[in-house]
């Protein structure tokens, strides 16, 4: 398969590589391909960046299979657009849809995530990568962002880079300079056409409605996309409050102020 990117395309992926520091010689890299958009893309990328870059590094690819029953996953057509790219692929099924019904009190997301990441993790370790890929785009972390923000009260996102002491394991985002529009046109240079998420909670998630939100709320902020992502940065951190105090934090200060007058 002859691979190529437009120079806008490459120099994006090219500055979230060396900003991040993402790979270096002798890098194990498994991609977790879900075979939407993103990760056929973020395979794509980095099968190019294999060609390119100054740096000895190999390449391997896996999909988890969350067993939808409705929905079964079109794992071949992925597989041989992988062959293309001459990317080692494997697919693993785990029970994914089993363990949301099974956990009901639960957020759908947060169980496919949790066990989505674990069994990637584990092929990971078992077949020798150091590295995982993951195709989280501009538009995921500023979503992310607002998510934190609104529903737990934290200023956070998912970092470009992110090392996992526990499994030992480096997680890395390539993608992240792009916008979900930019994956979504892909397509012209790659040619897959991606495989439709299995997901029966796809497009019914409180990603959606932030994802929803901004757009709506875009048209009232023409900037507010742009001032998001700014904010996500260290550096745009200002005036905040001070961390709350416990009330035994406060006890002293509190018998300074009232003395004895106790009831």
């Amino acid at each position: 398969m002859k691979i190529n990117l437009p120079q806008t395309y490459f120099s994006k992926l090219l500055r979230a590589v060396v900003e991040f520091d993402m790979i270096a010689d002798g890098d194990k890299i498994l991609i977790g391909i879900s075979g939407g958009k993103d990760s056929i893309f973020l395979a794509y990328a980095l099968a190019i960046l294999r060609e390119r870059l100054h740096k000895s590094f190999t390449l391997g690819a896996l999909t988890i299979n969350p067993m939808f029953p409705d929905k079964p996953l079109d794992t071949e057509r992925i597989r041989a657009f992988l062959d293309g790219l001459a990317i080692p692929y494997d697919v693993v099924d785990v029970d994914i849809a089993g363990a949301i019904e099974a956990q009901q009190d639960k957020s759908p997301c947060f169980t496919c995530a949790f066990f989505r990441r674990g069994a990637m993790n584990r092929y990971a370790n078992e077949h020798g990568y150091n590295k995982i890929a993951y195709a989280h785009h501009n538009d995921d972390a500023v979503e992310t962002f607002l998510m934190s923000l609104f529903w737990s009260g934290q200023l956070t996102t998912f970092t470009p880079v992110t090392y996992l002491d526990r499994t030992k394991l480096t997680v890395i985002r390539p993608l992240v300079y792009f916008r979900e529009s930019e994956t979504r046109e892909a397509v012209k240079y790659h040619g897959f056409v991606p495989v439709p998420s299995p997901c029966p909670h796809d497009g019914h998630t409180t990603r959606q409605d932030a994802k929803e939100l901004i757009a709506r709320l875009e048209g009232e902020v023409p900037d507010l996309y742009d001032h998001l992502a700014a904010a996500m940065r260290k550096g745009a951190v200002g005036e905040l409050w001070p961390t709350a105090l416990t009330r035994k934090e406060m006890r002293e200060t509190y018998f300074r102020y009232m003395g004895n007058r106790l009831s």
